[in-house]
């Protein structure tokens, strides 16, 4: 404690994140700070309440921290921590979010939308195309502060042009300096795509040091034929840019045109299965896969409480049920089932009336002798590549599951026969 007293005097009074350590070395949390020293002392004061963080904190027994520019930086640097390194205590209260993407519409005037991955998911053919740029996933950030930045520095419109036969009416923007004129025909098609969308476009796919030079090359031509007020807003912008970095700090997918495509970032994937053989000792298996192959500490095992028959798709429905009580389970990005489309449907019901999302899918024995027969829950283009470069990691899991819960049907069996 005395040498995390002596960093918390060293603490700076600036922006930052702020990352603690268990005595393993172990990152567990990872914070963002506008004065890091308000920030990481409020966590040493007698806790109020029994929230994890607070409950975390007999555990840290190291402090480091990263100065920022901005408290904005912080913000994505906090997102990127998070997403890369998956502290304990974050992770337990951001599992059941979904991941952002930044959408730039395919209009006259485009304008910058968020949009979540869930959303995305059920989006048909015709309303994909309303899109014309993807920007992400990000993790869950304060999106209102990262848009009002995105507008402000890049002049974003949120109006439309008027309508014909009628007055053009300022904005709000407008009036703010915010908007270059989209509401009063102040700016062509043409000049909205050079000066607005181009510039957000570098920005977001990482190429701000390409941009900073387009941008002062402009400037001085703006100069030099005398257009003041344009040269000013680029100097303007140019130093606002300089002290921000840009969101190449965050792992991102970059989308264009009628290019769809979005990588899928699965870090979880928890796979079924249930052993129903005979009417007693019926059992339900739950195994958790990552990036890294099997956490068998995570295995979780079912004996199926409230099914009298011999029914695999009730089963399963009530081990998915008991699961979705365990809120302080991490989420899944992906849940595997041993069946077909009974199974997966199964799941998908129970999933949606827990308003959850996640992507489901079955292995199922195929026509063939020996062919595994992939269902899904839905046909998302990622989802579908994802699984057809995986299918060995999912057969994997799919055996894993049935070897856990034969074992534990074994065992049950064992002490009934003993008994």
């Amino acid at each position: 404690m005395n040498n995390l007293a002596e960093k918390i005097k060293k603490l700076p009074n600036q922006s930052g994140v702020y990352l603690f350590y268990d005595k393993k070395g172990d990152l567990i949390y990872v914070g963002k700070a506008t004065s890091l020293r308000s920030r990481v002392k409020s966590y040493f004061l007698k806790p109020k309440t029994f929230r994890p963080i607070e409950m975390m904190m007999p555990q840290v027994t190291d402090i480091k921290w990263k100065i920022t520019d901005s408290a904005l930086e912080a913000l994505l640097l906090e997102a990127n921590y998070i997403k890369k390194f998956k502290p304990k205590y974050n992770i337990k209260e951001k599992d059941d979010k979904s991941w952002n993407y930044l959408a730039i519409t395919r209009e006259d005037f485009p304008k910058l939308q968020p949009i979540r991955e869930r959303e995305l998911l059920l989006l048909n053919g015709k309303e994909k195309k309303k899109f014309k740029y993807i920007f992400g996933p990000y993790a869950e950030v304060k999106f209102s502060e990262v848009l009002k930045m995105l507008h402000s520095l890049f002049n974003v419109s949120r109006c439309s042009p008027p309508q014909k036969n009628k007055p053009a009416r300022p904005c709000f923007d407008y009036q703010l300096g915010n908007c270059l004129g989209v509401c009063v025909n102040e700016i062509t098609k043409k000049e909205y795509q050079e000066k607005v969308i181009q510039p957000l476009v570098s920005f977001l796919s990482g190429k701000k040091d390409d941009l900073l030079k387009s941008l002062n090359k402009k400037m001085k031509q703006a100069a030099q034929a005398e257009n003041f007020e344009e040269a000013k807003r680029l100097r303007d912008q140019i130093f606002s840019l300089q002290k921000i970095k840009d969101f190449s700090i965050l792992d991102k997918s970059f989308l264009e045109n009628d290019d769809f495509s979005i990588s899928l970032k699965i870090r979880r994937l928890e796979a079924y299965d249930v052993s129903n053989l005979g009417t007693e000792a019926k059992t339900g298996s739950l195994v958790v896969f990552n990036n890294k192959g099997p956490v068998k500490s995570e295995y979780k095992k079912f004996k199926i409480k409230t099914i009298s028959g011999q029914s695999d798709v009730d089963c399963l429905k009530e081990i998915l049920e008991r699961r979705l009580k365990h809120q302080d389970w991490p989420w899944p990005d992906v849940i595997l089932v041993d069946g077909g489309k009974p199974q997966v449907n199964a799941v998908k019901k129970v999933i949606k009336k827990n308003n959850r999302f996640v992507h489901i899918i079955g292995i199922a024995k195929g026509k063939q002798r020996n062919k595994n027969e992939f269902v899904f829950s839905e046909q998302n283009r990622d989802f579908l590549a994802w699984v057809k470069n995986n299918q060995a990691l999912l057969i994997e899991a799919r055996d894993e599951a049935h070897r856990f819960a034969i074992q534990y049907q074994r065992q049950l069996k064992r002490k009934s026969f003993i008994a």
